[in-house]
């Protein structure tokens, strides 16, 4: 069954033979600004120049999975040439809602009303399943979150970026800020999905934003976050130098770090450990994905628990500079454990 935090609302959106899109229906509702976000996310409103089966994003606390068909064959849905399903939810699960959405979809086409999606749509919420014989079926418990985490390939983000891919981990580690740029969503959501895997010991997802667009309400839903992975497509972003502390062109496979973060991005022989553990485990042919992520995992437990022992030999098991420079840790170790204990709250202010 549908948890109450996961759920969230569904409707399609219309575009007809006048080229004209419009927004059919929705249950059980969604404010007016998140209803005209997924109309700009949908390809519907384009000009028909890109066409996205799938996509799915976050925008203020809610994903949204947004599925778009195009109609070939003389339907129920007269004189409609496309639709699009979303889907809003409070959890991260790509696959989960790209199921549903495709079932939904089926529904929407077969009876051009949503009343029978709506049906459907609502079964899951309640019973967490919907069996349709013509339409397929769909479970939730087939979904489990962790398969979603482990979805994408962080031995394709290594394979790219090499030793590079250290940036990406320090990056995460603490909290901060990293564009990613790619013409192409697709493209663009595969790589960003993986990134949180990077800093396993959170399990956090909801830094990630894989599909944001440059305009003023997307822009400063993603400065409240105080650190985040944010996929645009358009070029320009590169040029939007307050928005990230790390940019990555994935077409030209270059990672830069900003000005401003170059300080407490500072590499050292720990960071190069710690790059050697991530490239040699992802070009190891016989460890899988999730394998590579445990081992990642593991040195970042052995960094965590140095760190945590730092800490607890401290009043309130907090940490301060002073304590750090009584190790006499190398410059580059002591500033990362620094700005590490800061984003994972051990820091005394």
């Amino acid at each position: 069954m549908l948890h109450q935090q996961e759920q969230g609302a569904t409707g399609p959106s219309e575009k007809d033979v006048n080229g004209d899109t419009l927004w059919v229906w929705c249950y059980p509702s969604v404010s007016a600004e998140l209803r005209q976000l997924l109309l700009t996310k949908c390809c519907l409103t384009q000009d028909g120049r890109d066409f996205h089966t799938f996509v799915f994003g976050q925008f203020s606390r809610t994903w949204y999975y947004i599925t778009t068909l195009e109609v070939q064959e003389p339907t129920a849905l007269n004189k409609v040439t496309h639709f699009s399903i979303a889907v809003t939810a409070k959890d991260f699960n790509p696959e989960k809602y790209a199921a549903l959405s495709r079932i939904l979809c089926r529904m929407y086409v077969k009876h051009g009303s949503p009343v029978k999606m709506m049906e459907a749509y609502i079964t899951v919420l309640t019973k967490g399943v919907c069996q349709n014989d013509e339409n397929g079926s769909f479970l939730i418990k087939d979904y489990d979150v962790r398969k979603a985490y482990l979805a994408g390939s962080v031995k394709d983000v290594v394979s790219q970026f090499g030793m590079e891919t250290i940036i990406l981990y320090t990056a995460l580690m603490l909290k901060k800020r990293i564009v990613v740029h790619h013409p192409r969503i697709e493209a663009l959501l595969e790589f960003t999905r993986v990134l949180p895997a990077l800093a396993w010991h959170r399990k956090d997802w909801s830094v990630l934003h894989p599909y944001v667009h440059l305009t003023a309400a997307e822009l400063d839903d993603l400065k409240k976050c105080p650190g985040y992975i944010a996929g645009f497509v358009d070029p320009e972003v590169s040029n939007r130098l307050e928005l990230f502390d790390v940019f990555v062109s994935l077409p030209d496979s270059v990672i830069t770090v900003s000005q401003g973060a170059k300080d407490a991005m500072a590499m050292g022989k720990l960071h190069k450990d710690v790059a050697q553990v991530i490239v040699q485990s992802a070009e190891d042919a016989e460890r899988s994905d999730s394998q590579v992520i445990k081992d990642i995992s593991i040195k970042t437990k052995e960094i965590l628990t140095n760190l945590f022992a730092l800490a607890d030999a401290c009043e309130d098991s907090k940490l301060t500079l002073e304590v750090l420079k009584q190790h006499h840790f190398p410059p580059a170790t002591e500033n990362f454990l620094f700005h590490l204990a800061a984003a994972e709250q051990l820091l005394r202010i």
